[in-house]
């Protein structure tokens, strides 16, 4: 299937051991080809081709698909890959932490972390579903802008400017500015409105700035009353992140907590997309892409699976077809039940030709029957 969106992965220590390159298997293959050898789990990764049987394993060939090609290029690997986790590069379970935590995983990079390793105190686990590290904070600083309103607990300003690993920070750029100062110029003609209106009618013989401010009235009156193509417009302009950085929000280096749907709040318009495309994080607008959707998913096929066929068949019928059918189904399950006994009671083997001797006779005594004038209630 190629690089699979997200999938359960496995390295194997058996055939890359430490100081080799680091290899992913995905689950099929960790049974089929990898069943004796010492595994540990990666739990999910996303867009992850599995290594099985290609270069990196020297003496293995994949038992599910022996053709494939010499290297994943598009894999990315860390060292989760050699069994180690966090910033403290330790296995888990770890023989000689005595220290009991929980390991939560970084959404961006992937890896785990200890909970006292992420320079912030988790939350409740029921109070967040996705958290980002301290690194990859640094990497994705434009987070910092929604952790203001999204993250768990919300990260406020507060009293004091001195406060140990806390900065206070608006980034602002100097056309960002301008266009906060052109926003005020514009709130402060909104007393004016009805004055202006009547002056529109009129040629229009203004200045430069006398043009800027009726621009600026047009918008506010379009806002009001907006048109299909005057929304359009504005809604692919607007940046939800440069409002958010055009106030003040705080900067901590620590990993951050992030509730449910936060993804669907970050700003889709045009700059933006090219940013996640550029730090290599376009996967944070899709809510598919999340370990829950991916659970999700696995639930829904494995009720799926677990349902009888035989119930679907009859939930698809009408009345009469369905009591037709439970008839049907018990005169087999009669007779075959009073078939297979003669040869238990005689201790003798059961052949394939004794089977197909008897679903013969059953459809030929059903054909009989069948020919017969049927009679039903009114």
């Amino acid at each position: 299937q190629g690089a699979v969106k997200r999938q359960a992965l496995y390295a194997c220590s058996t055939c890359t051991p430490p100081g080799g390159e680091p290899a992913g298997i995905c689950l099929a293959c960790s049974y089929e080809c990898h069943g004796t050898h010492r595994l540990f789990e990666l739990y999910t990764k996303r867009n992850f081709r599995c290594d099985c049987g290609n270069s990196k394993f020297k003496n293995l060939q994949c038992k599910l698909l022996p053709e494939k090609g010499k290297v994943n290029s598009g894999n990315k690997y860390n060292d989760n890959f050699y069994g180690l986790y966090c910033t403290c590069k330790r296995p888990y379970p770890d023989p000689e932490d005595e220290i009991p935590d929980e390991m939560i995983q970084c959404i961006v990079c992937e890896d785990w972390f200890h909970g006292r390793h992420l320079g912030a105190i988790p939350p409740e686990s029921g109070d967040f579903h996705e958290m980002v590290c301290q690194a990859c904070m640094n990497h994705c600083h434009f987070l910092w802008a929604y952790a203001s309103q999204l993250a768990v607990p919300a990260l406020t300003k507060v009293n004091s400017l001195e406060d140990e690993g806390i900065v206070l920070k608006a980034e602002e750029s100097e056309e960002q500015k301008k266009e906060i100062k052109k926003e005020s110029g514009v709130e402060h003609q909104e007393t004016k409105e009805e004055n202006q209106v009547e002056q529109f009618n009129e040629p229009s013989t203004s200045s430069g700035s006398d043009f800027l401010n009726i621009y600026g009235y047009c918008s506010k009156f379009l806002q009001k009353f907006p048109v299909e193509t005057a929304k359009t417009t504005s809604e692919s302009l607007f940046c939800k992140l440069k409002e958010l950085q055009s106030k003040q929000f705080l900067k901590k280096d620590t990993a951050t907590f992030w509730p449910s749907n936060w993804r669907s709040k970050l700003c889709t318009c045009e700059a933006c997309l090219k940013m996640y495309s550029e730090l290599e994080v376009p996967f944070l607008t899709d809510e598919c892409d999340t370990v829950l959707a991916y659970e999700n998913k696995g639930t829904s096929d494995q009720e799926t699976e677990r349902r009888d066929p035989l119930m679907d068949t009859l939930n698809s019928m009408n009345r009469v077809q369905q009591v037709e059918l439970i008839c049907e189904y018990n005169d087999l399950k009669t007779e075959l039940t009073d078939y297979l006994r003669r040869f238990a009671d005689e201790g003798t083997v059961v052949k394939r030709e004794d089977i197909q001797h008897f679903f013969e006779e059953f459809q030929s005594r059903k054909r009989r029957r069948t020919n017969r004038m049927q009679y039903y209630c009114s």
